[in-house]
């Protein structure tokens, strides 16, 4: 039951009432009078009589309430749940038991932690077919406006990360409870290419040749093997095939652990280089009775942020080569071979990539003679098959 109050500030009379969970307020124009006090009452008790039979209509009471739209909303979700759908915090607990058997442990750590600091903050008690794109739109415009402690946004390609998982949450939650998806027609926000810098040949004989004599071998072979940091401070010796010279790329480190590597592509055998097979017979020197060929003295795994902050771009600051990151070795690798010719399907392969796409849409640019955007390869098509009368 609810009361009919008065405005202390005002002297106005309002209604003070519960529905749906909610207290309601709802405003009046008339004056603390027995006689309007005794009208609003009727009509209370009138409004309660209908919230409990279930025909109450709140727009039919108060037409120009504030509280329309979360009236609506909350009439809307009820409604749903009677129907047997779920709310958002819920399914998604239930979706991601059944799923996380699939992933790997790096992707769940990944879903795990979108799903907790972004998904159910803003969504736990909604009922699934009570998101709609609109939703789905101010929440992305929510989290551009998102500050991380380190004074910068969220990046556009996290957002996309975030918003295509709770993607995939809805379109699950639509197949089952048959209803449809809201997350469709968002395109994701325009992100800016990796920034690709490779090294010249020049640049990386300087910086091997002045390097720390003990990460010598480590930087010729991520310059010459187009090896990922995870996978090289990863890989074995039992990986490493000095007769057939092959390095097996089968597992990466990641987080402090092995893991499979990034793609099933990514599952490859690298050829050795002279530079590069010469680096290994030297490591193996220092490292061969360990189980992985770059460590520290009690065997494990070199740690990335530790190097690049106490060899990496000191050396390079010594050098006066503008910093890049270490990444960019990966880069060279691939520049390196197209330069010198080597077959686009080849590097591919070398680089782990599943087809030679990325070679033309990423390194070509580095290497014109690569796709003879020069026009000369037309110019001696013409000068070979046409007649000069």
């Amino acid at each position: 039951m609810g009361h009919i109050r008065t405005r202390k500030e005002t002297g106005k009379l309002y209604f003070d009432f519960m529905y749906q969970n909610l207290r309601c307020r709802e405003q009046t124009d008339l004056t603390d009078t027995p006689t309007n006090r005794k009208k609003l009452e009727s009509m209370l008790a009138r409004l309660s009589a209908e919230i409990t039979l279930g025909q109450f209509e709140y727009a039919s009471y108060f037409p120009n309430s504030k509280r329309l739209g979360i009236i609506k909303k909350q009439e809307i979700k009820r409604s749903m749940h009677i129907r047997g759908v779920p709310c958002f915090g819920e399914f998604v607990d239930t979706w991601y038991e059944e799923m996380e058997s699939s992933w790997r442990r790096t992707y769940r750590v990944t879903i795990s932690s979108i799903v907790r600091i972004y998904l159910k903050p803003n969504f736990t008690d909604e009922i699934l077919d009570s998101i709609d794109r609109p939703d789905l739109l101010q929440f992305r415009a929510k989290l551009t406006k998102i500050i991380k402690p380190c004074g910068n946004p969220l990046s556009r390609g996290h957002i996309n990360r975030i918003i295509k998982i709770m993607g995939m949450i809805l379109n699950e939650a639509a197949d089952r409870f048959g209803f449809l998806t809201p997350y469709q027609n968002i395109k994701p926000l325009k992100t800016r290419k990796p920034t690709i810098e490779p090294f010249s040949l020049t640049e990386v004989q300087k910086i091997i040749s002045n390097v720390r004599k003990d990460y010598k071998d480590y930087y010729t072979i991520r310059f010459f093997t187009g090896m990922r940091t995870g996978e090289l401070h990863g890989l074995q010796w039992r990986f490493v095939d000095f007769e057939n010279r092959l390095i097996s790329v089968r597992e990466t480190w990641v987080k402090n652990r092995i893991e499979y590597t990034k793609t099933d592509s990514s599952q490859r055998d690298i050829y050795m280089s002279e530079p590069v097979y010469q680096a290994l017979i030297n490591q193996h020197k220092a490292t061969g009775d360990q189980k992985f060929v770059f460590c520290t003295t009690n065997g494990i795994p070199l740690e990335y942020h530790n190097i690049s902050k106490r060899v990496w771009y000191p050396m390079l600051d010594y050098l006066k080569i503008p910093r890049r990151r270490p990444y960019q070795t990966r880069h060279t690798a691939a520049t390196l071979w197209l330069a010198s010719g080597e077959n686009p399907e080849w590097v591919a392969r070398q680089m782990g990539h599943s087809n030679t796409q990325m070679l033309f849409s990423v390194y070509s640019r580095y290497v014109p003679n690569l796709t003879r955007q020069d026009g000369s390869a037309f110019d001696k098509l013409l000068e070979k098959n046409l007649s000069t009368d």
